[in-house]
């Protein structure tokens, strides 16, 4: 008795070069990628580790079997892949000290009245001790997450998030401190 032929799954169609297998790969798993990765970064981020998850699902198609998994298991697996690829990248990047052209894009709107709350927040920022200030500029001039700061510094959650609010607050409260006149009111 003969068996019947085996329809070939959509990663091998991919694997052999076959152009619509590409793009029905595109369209059956953007979606679960996009979702995927977005969780995790911004969206400028999230671009590129989408864009990357596609290139190697390409080059890895031949790798996948059926037997070991699914596709959407495959799929999800090389995602996850180059989601950690993009955080331990971030990881490596050298440390960067705080300097006033991190915060220079706050003043551009207009310069003249805001100089002096830049310089008070600046200020505030040097005055935190160097890790607080790390995770800090990490939150704002970097758009890390808070989990993605937990990660790359190895810190506990929750000392990220009392960093962050703690700076923010002194922060601000060095701002405002600025901002009021000799009389005490808001200039």
């Amino acid at each position: 008795m003969l068996e019947p032929e085996k329809t070939p799954t959509l990663l091998e169609r991919v694997a052999t070069g076959d152009p619509a297998a590409v793009r029905l790969l595109l369209d059956r798993y953007g979606g679960l990628v996009w979702k995927m990765v977005r969780r995790r970064f911004d969206a400028a981020t999230a671009e590129d580790v989408v864009q990357e998850s596609f290139i190697s699902l390409w080059k890895s198609a031949a790798r996948f079997d059926g037997r070991r998994s699914s596709e959407t298991a495959f799929v999800a697996t090389i995602v996850r892949h180059r989601m950690v690829d993009c955080v331990r990248r971030r990881s490596r990047r050298p440390e960067v000290e705080l300097a006033d052209a991190d915060f220079a894009g706050i003043a551009e709107a207009d310069p003249v009245e805001q100089a002096e709350d830049v310089r008070a927040a600046l200020d505030a920022v040097a005055l935190l001790k160097p890790v607080a200030r790390e995770v800090l500029r990490m939150a704002i001039v970097d758009g890390f997450t808070q989990d993605e700061i937990a990660t790359t510094t190895k810190l506990p959650l929750g000392t990220v998030k009392s960093h962050v609010r703690r700076g923010l607050e002194r922060t601000r409260a060095a701002v405002n401190a600025a901002g009021q006149g000799a009389d005490g009111a808001r200039r």
